[in-house]
């Protein structure tokens, strides 16, 4: 019997692109194995076209993803989180709020590509940057037993990806 995909939550201040990233590339990636989401502590309401564009080129779908609040995954009838990752540095560090069914939670950080200056070459690199770093990060994770650790080893586990081990 397989089990159903597990929810994995990717938070980020704005919710524009390093989140947005994860989300597009954690469900495609995953083959199904995960339904990921994405929302902001400070949301810009609108997602970075060169995420969008990032995604799409590496076969990702977009439909449907938007800047939205990470209130929505805190709400009652919010899908459930069996893992809650912050990608940048400033969400780590805020008070978040209480995920119901105290899903594993970790931080892998990644510098914000729309914070790179120059041509829209120089721009399109950093998103694509962005994007091979999450999607690394993404492999690690999926290559271990989601479904056969205990909570204190995935805990372990998904920390040590963020932490470079």
């Amino acid at each position: 019997m397989t089990h159903p995909p597990f929810n994995i939550l990717f938070l980020c201040t704005g919710n524009s692109a390093r989140s947005i990233l994860a989300e597009g590339l954690a469900n495609h990636l995953s083959a199904g194995r995960l339904r990921a989401y994405s929302a902001g502590s400070q949301p810009m309401g609108r997602v970075n076209p060169l995420a969008l564009d990032t995604l799409r080129e590496l076969g990702c779908a977009t439909d449907g993803m938007s800047s939205k609040s990470w209130d929505v995954f805190a709400a009652p009838d919010a899908p459930p989180m069996d893992f809650v990752v912050t990608v940048c540095d400033s969400a780590a560090g805020e008070a978040c709020p209480y995920w119901p069914g105290a899903p594993v939670t970790a931080h892998w950080g990644f510098a914000d590509p729309s914070h790179v200056e120059g041509d829209d070459a120089a721009r399109r690199a950093a998103f694509a940057k962005t994007a091979q770093d999450i999607a690394h990060r993404l492999r690690l994770f999926l290559s271990l037993p989601l479904d056969k650790l205990d909570r204190l080893s995935l805990q372990h586990e998904v920390r040590a990806i963020g932490a470079g081990a």
